[in-house]
C-alpha cells in the first residue's frame, strides 16, 4: 500500500554566515559582506550583533564600530557546496531528496514516518542533526513539496498532513514567497493583492489574462491539483566534502570538530548506497604547502559518525602540521557493502565480533597501520610456516574456526626449546606424560626445510598441556614447540 505524501522543507536562511563559521567555533565578531566595491553588511553572528551590526551597514561603518570585526566575503559557490552536503546528509531519513536553491532542501518523508516513530519523533531527530551539522533551519511540513518550501520560507515551522489542513492556511502566505517574476509581484502589490488568499478570492479568468496561466498553475502546485515533479538529488559518485576553516588551524586534534560534520554528510550518502567505509583519506590543506594526508582505514565497513571520529582522534594525535590548516577535504577512497543483519532480543555473537572489530581499529588509528595486523592461514604442514600476517578482520564464528584449526596451541615458541630425556619419555622439570598423539609431519623436502617429526600433546607435573615433538631421524630428540591455552 502506498504511504500519503508528506514533504519536509528546510530552508536555511542564515546559511551564507554558516558555511563560513561551521568549521570552528566562532571567538569573535564575525559578518559576512556582499561583493563590489562598497560591501555591505549581507548577515552578522551574535557576537556581531551585539556590537551594533545589522544587516545593510557599510562594511566601513561596522569596522569603525567593531575594530576587532573580521568581515568576510559572501562565497556563493561554497553555499552550493555546503546546500549538496546537506542533501547528502538528508539521506540518512528518506531516499528522495531534492535541492531547492539557493538555501533550501526538500524531503518527501512520508515513507519514513514508522521507521522513525513518527513525525514528530523524525521532525526532532532531523533538527538535532541540521544542529550537529552546523546549521540552522526552519522545517515546515506540508502534502506538497512547494507548499512546504513555501511555509519554510516564511518562517512558520507547521506540519499540515492534509490538503484540507493546507488549504485552510496557504491563503495567509505572502505572493513574495513564490517563485514569480517580480514585475508582476510589484503590478499585484500596487493593486492590493498581497497575499496567496487576496488572487484566490479574485476571478481566475481576469487574473489569468493580464498575469499569465502560470500564476494559477504554480497556485495548483502548491494546492496538489496540479503535479509538481521535481528533480531528484543525485550523489555524486565520488565523494570528495569540503570544508572551510574560519581561522587558520595550528593544532591538528583541533580540526576534529570540523571532521565530524563532513562525517554526517558522509554516512547520508553511504546510507544512500546501502554501504560502509573501507578507506578514507583526510586531506588537509596549507595555504603554500602540499596538503598534509592523514588516512583512515577499517577492518570492517562503517558509515557511523561517532565511530569515525574517535578513530580520526587517535590518528591526529600522531600528525604534526607543517603549516596552519585553512581547508579540510574528506575524500572517499573505498567502500563495501553492508551486510544485511537480523535483530534479536536474545544475545548473538555479532555484537562481540563488531566490538572486536572497533578496537582492532582504534589500535591501528593509535599505533600505525603496519603495527596491528591479523594472521591467516597458509596451505604448509610444516607449523611455524602455516601462518602469514594479513589483514585484521572481525574472526570466524567459533564454529568455523574449529572445523579450519585442527588441535594446535596458540602459542608458538620463537625457538623450539630442546628437552632432556628419560626412558624415551621427554622431561621438563619431571616426567611430561603423553596424552594424545602421534601426529606425524614430514615436509618440506622441496625447498631444503624438511622436517619429520612425531608431535604429541603432553602434560607436565602443574597440569598445562604441551605441543611436543620427537625427530623422527637422527640423534636430535625431544623439543617443546608450543603451549597450550
Amino acid at each position: 500500500m502506498e504511504h500519503p505524501m508528506l514533504w519536509l522543507g528546510l530552508v536555511f536562511p542564515r546559511l551564507p554566515l554558516a558555511v563560513l563559521l561551521r568549521g570552528a567555533k566562532a571567538s569573535g565578531p564575525i559578518a559576512v559582506a556582499t561583493p563590489g566595491n562598497r560591501p555591505e553588511v549581507l548577515l552578522a553572528n551574535s557576537k556581531a550583533h551585539a556590537l551594533g551590526i545589522r544587516p545593510g551597514v557599510p562594511v566601513s561603518a561596522a569596522l569603525a564600530l567593531a575594530p576587532g570585526l573580521k568581515a568576510l566575503p559572501r562565497d556563493e559557490a561554497q553555499e552550493a557546496r555546503a546546500l549538496s552536503g546537506i542533501a547528502l546528509w538528508a539521506f540518512e531519513f528518506t531516499p528522495t531528496v531534492n535541492l531547492a536553491p539557493p538555501s533550501g532542501v526538500l524531503l518527501e518523508i512520508g515513507g519514513s514516518l514508522k521507521l522513525f516513530g513518527g513525525l514528530d519523533a523524525l521532525l526532532k531527530k532531523v533538527r538535532a542533526g541540521v544542529a550537529a551539522l552546523g546549521y540552522d533551519a526552519v522545517m515546515a511540513a506540508a502534502p506538497t513539496p512547494s507548499a512546504a518550501l513555501l511555509f519554510a520560507r516564511a518562517g512558520l515551522e507547521v506540519a499540515l498532513a492534509t490538503r484540507e489542513e493546507l488549504a485552510d492556511k496557504i491563503p495567509a502566505l505572502a505572493l513574495g514567497l513564490l517563485d514569480f517574476p517580480a514585475d508582476a509581484l510589484a503590478a499585484l502589490d500596487a493593486m492590493g493583492i498581497r497575499t496567496v488568499g487576496d488572487c484566490l478570492r479574485l476571478p481566475r479568468d481576469g487574473l489569468a489574462r493580464r498575469f499569465g496561466q502560470g500564476l494559477f498553475d504554480e497556485f495548483d502546485r502548491v494546492l496538489g491539483a496540479l503535479p509538481d515533479p521535481r528533480e531528484p538529488f543525485i550523489p555524486p559518485e565520488r565523494h570528495e566534502g569540503r570544508l572551510l576553516l574560519p581561522a587558520p588551524v595550528r593544532e591538528a586534534e583541533a580540526l576534529l570538530f570540523a571532521a565530524k560534520r563532513l562525517f554526517l554528510e558522509l554516512a547520508g550518502l553511504l546510507a544512500c548506497r546501502n554501504a560502509g567505509a573501507i578507506r578514507l583519506r583526510l586531506d588537509l590543506v596549507h595555504g603554500d604547502r602540499p596538503p598534509t594526508r592523514v588516512t583512515l582505514g577499517l577492518s570492517v565497513p562503517s558509515r557511523d559518525p561517532a565511530h569515525l571520529t574517535v578513530l580520526l582522534r587517535e590518528r591526529l594525535s600522531r600528525v604534526a602540521l607543517p603549516a596552519p590548516v585553512e581547508e579540510i577535504c574528506l575524500v572517499l577512497e573505498e567502500t563495501a557493502q553492508l551486510a544485511p543483519r537480523n535483530f534479536s532480543w536474545l544475545p548473538d555473537g555479532e555484537a562481540a565480533r563488531e566490538n572486536r572489530a572497533g578496537l582492532v581499529e582504534r589500535l591501528r588509528a593509535r599505533l600505525g597501520e603496519k603495527a596491528v595486523h591479523g594472521l591467516q592461514l597458509f596451505p604448509d604442514h610444516r607449523p611455524e610456516l602455516a601462518w602469514r600476517e594479513a589483514h585484521p578482520h572481525p574472526g570466524l564464528p567459533p564454529s568455523k574456526v574449529k572445523e579450519v584449526f585442527p588441535e594446535r596451541p596458540l602459542w608458538l615458541l620463537p625457538r623450539l626449546r630442546p628437552l632432556s630425556a628419560l626412558n624415551g619419555l621427554p622431561w621438563l622439570d619431571g616426567p611430561l606424560e603423553l596424552i594424545a598423539g602421534p601426529e606425524r609431519i614430514e615436509s618440506g623436502w622441496w625447498d631444503g626445510g624438511d622436517v619429520s617429526r612425531d608431535y604429541f600433546v603432553a602434560r607436565d607435573s602443574r597440569g598445562s598441556r604441551l605441543w611436543v615433538f620427537r625427530e623422527r631421524h637422527g640423534e636430535q630428540g625431544w623439543f617443546l614447540h608450543g603451549i597450550f591455552a
